[in-house]
């Protein structure tokens, strides 16, 4: 919880880092604050413009990214459902990767309280994450993966436009990433959908999708929202500096 609560207090203090922000293209109300409920941006192209600095607008779905559906509608395999058991009450929190400074992987980097931004061009968006320093190449060039892929943390993602949303697609994982705080776990056939879908200006809709046949008897799907911050910018956030956690937590 340590780690959760310097990740919230840096995201608060980004603005404070820079004066002379450029305001750009973000729409204004009448008292001059930013218009989060303008329009969403487009491109010359006429896709949407994803680029920003977002932050989720909910802290639970780090704990749990089943926050808000039913725990039977998590389609555990038996063992996954036995560790996470085992997992859940806390106990095993040491063995957590976020707790030893280890990448949180896809998807629940999306959920880490602290802001990341989305930089886009026609055939790559890069999204750069504040927690740990961690960063994503989403691939919109046509490319395909390799059939042997080198197991990740963060996977290997490629992205195409569906409408106005982006979806995401993302396999190559190591299999040690725990979906969530609580201890939903994962394989290395985990595979990851995201679809994003900015609605206007500030608010983002973020539908996730994880297939992982290993771990789980079929698909489920999970939906969050992240908020744009218009006058913010990352911090650079170096777990392993002076990390305490772990010598204080149970497992």
């Amino acid at each position: 919880m340590r780690v959760i609560s310097a990740l919230l207090l840096m995201s608060a203090a980004c603005s404070a880092q820079w004066t002379k922000l450029p305001s750009g293209s973000v729409p204004k109300t009448a008292d001059g604050k930013a218009n989060l409920s303008g329009p969403a941006p487009r491109l010359g192209d006429g896709k949407p413009d994803l680029s920003g600095i977002w932050e989720p607008s909910a802290n639970k779905y780090l704990r749990d990214i089943a926050a808000d559906i039913k725990p039977e509608e998590v389609p555990f395999q038996p063992w996954a459902k036995a560790l996470y058991e085992q997992r859940a009450d806390g106990s095993h929190s040491k063995e957590d990767p976020d707790a030893n400074c280890l990448p949180q992987g896809v998807p629940k980097i999306d959920a880490a309280p602290a802001p990341w931004k989305m930089v886009q061009s026609p055939g790559l968006i890069v999204i750069v994450y504040e927690a740990f320093n961690l960063w994503r190449q989403v691939f919109m060039d046509g490319r395909e993966r390799a059939a042997d892929l080198n197991p990740t943390w963060m996977g290997y993602s490629t992205g195409k436009w569906d409408g106005d949303t982006l979806v995401v697609d993302t396999r190559g994982f190591n299999g040690k990433t725990w979906l969530d705080q609580l201890g939903k776990p994962s394989t290395d056939a985990l595979h990851v959908i995201e679809r994003f879908h900015r609605k206007d200006f500030g608010h983002m809709d973020l539908q996730i999708t994880i297939d992982d046949p290993k771990a789980y008897t079929k698909p489920w799907t999970v939906r969050q929202e992240v908020h744009l911050l218009p006058d913010a910018e990352l911090l650079e956030f170096i777990c392993n500096e002076n990390n305490r956690d772990v010598g204080h937590l149970p497992g």
